[in-house]
């Protein structure tokens, strides 16, 4: 499994716990899912992922989408 599905499984895992979580226990479980939308959304315009940095870090193979060669 390359980086790219690492990052997009462990997201949407977080979110539909989050979810979860919100209805079983508290609506403030909401605001994980807030924060886990917009850190989609900044690395789509950026390209920086914390959790793509890490798995790099770890020696996952990257994908095309977190990872961009230096010129």
């Amino acid at each position: 499994m390359n980086i790219d599905r690492i990052v997009m499984t462990f997201a949407g895992t977080v979110i539909l716990a989050s979810l979860a979580l919100s209805q079983l226990h508290s609506v403030y479980w909401l605001w994980l899912t807030a924060f886990v939308g917009a850190n989609m959304f900044q690395a789509s315009f950026t390209g920086f992922c914390p959790l793509a940095m890490i798995l790099k870090a770890m020696g996952a193979k990257p994908g095309c989408a977190f990872y961009r060669e230096k010129a």
